[in-house]
């Protein structure tokens, strides 16, 4: 039975997740990151801590030592990070990559998942290789080389590639650019030869490598999935992606959202509460109501990619849309309310419109999701 809330458990897991960041990574964390120039892009130690309270096994099947747990789940600690800021790979790691190995041979998974579960690895996404999300555009060439491949090409904004312990890269074994069939998803390790990454800072703080493949000879057993039949994996790669981006922007603009209705009841102009002004509540209403239908469609989304219903593409690209603009709205709205002091960097309303411009992109924005829902319905 798909419900409208979380089950008694859920509910208890959000109950651990929520004062946990909020205690030990809330906003002051990620400044601190930032203004120290930090050069990881996360704290290691609370990586561990995610390992510790079991939250890196969350998607991994219990099978491979994981909780067996689905992507209800990932997303309540994915919009707890969001409502913190909390930098961390558990999006790229935990859940996206997670989806991948799933359907990799079982060497890949006994050396990957147990180092996910104890958050003892790290794992980049070298799938973009434009300015956009466009994943069928693939154009880095994998030829087969002895038993194995020879891989060479570019890709860029691999989150935390710099740092990762191994690279899931998409690659075209057949065909051309843009077309699905072809495409093959290899696990490089990140000391492979003829592998180099440059890190750059992101509009939100964080890191994403811009990685170049020289001629990287992997084996046949890095091969994710079927060779020139990667789509398929890929796609599942994604669609846990843009889900999980999807809770997190709900956290997002939840955060931002909260912090505004609170600056709402205690700003006074000429002698009032700001929030008294009936054009700001008319405001905040409808910006409560896009929230909380974005939580709705996400919710919807996430019991589907559990469910293994064929319907949870559809529903999780216009997920990726209905968040993308509800947290969009929400970080506008919020620094308009909070007036000239949201323009500054001293409140946390700025950092949440950063983090909602770098969201918006991963794993493709508003447009191409809104493409892709009007192509499925048949237009």
């Amino acid at each position: 039975m798909m419900g409208l809330y979380h089950t008694e458990d859920q509910a208890m897991l959000k109950d651990t997740v929520a004062p946990f960041l909020a205690e030990t990574a809330p906003v002051k964390h990620l400044r601190a990151l930032r203004d120290t120039n930090d050069q990881i892009g996360f704290a290691r130690d609370l990586w561990k801590q995610f390992a510790e309270m079991g939250f890196t096994g969350i998607l991994v099947p219990e099978s491979d030592g994981g909780l067996g747990m689905g992507h209800v789940e990932a997303g309540i600690v994915l919009e707890e990070i969001g409502r913190n800021l909390t930098p961390s790979p558990f999006l790229t790691t935990a859940v996206a990559a997670v989806e991948a190995l799933k359907g990799a041979g079982a060497h890949l998974r006994q050396e990957w998942f147990p180092r996910i579960v104890s958050g003892d690895a790290v794992i980049g996404l070298a799938i973009d290789e434009g300015a956009k999300h466009r994943p069928a555009s693939t154009a880095l060439v994998a030829e087969r080389s002895g038993n194995g491949f020879r891989l060479s090409g570019k890709k860029q904004f691999v989150v935390h590639g710099h740092v990762a312990d191994m690279l899931i890269v998409s690659a075209r074994t057949a065909g051309a650019a843009g077309e699905e069939q072809g495409i093959t998803l290899f696990a490089v390790p990140r000391d492979a030869a003829g592998l180099s990454l440059v890190a750059d800072r992101l509009v939100d703080s964080q890191l994403a490598a811009r990685v170049t493949l020289e001629n990287v000879e992997v084996t046949a057993d890095a091969v994710i999935g079927d060779v020139d039949g990667g789509w398929g994996p890929l796609t599942r790669l994604l669609d846990a992606g843009r889900i999980g981006a999807a809770a997190e922007m709900v956290g997002v603009g939840g955060g931002a959202m909260e912090m505004t209705f609170t600056y709402l009841k205690q700003r006074k102009q000429f002698g009032q509460l700001i929030g008294e002004f009936q054009a700001l509540q008319h405001r905040a209403a409808h910006l409560y109501g896009e929230m909380e239908g974005a939580r709705s469609i996400v919710l919807k989304a996430q019991h589907l990619m559990d469910d293994e219903d064929p319907r949870a593409e559809l529903f999780v690209a216009a997920a990726k849309v209905k968040s993308g603009l509800a947290c969009n709205l929400s970080v506008r709205e919020g620094v308009q309310m909070h007036g000239g002091i949201g323009m500054t960097d001293e409140y946390d309303i700025g950092l949440y419109m950063k983090r909602d411009r770098a969201l918006a992109e991963f794993f493709g924005d508003t447009h191409f999701h809104a493409d892709r829902v009007a192509r499925m319905n048949g237009y």
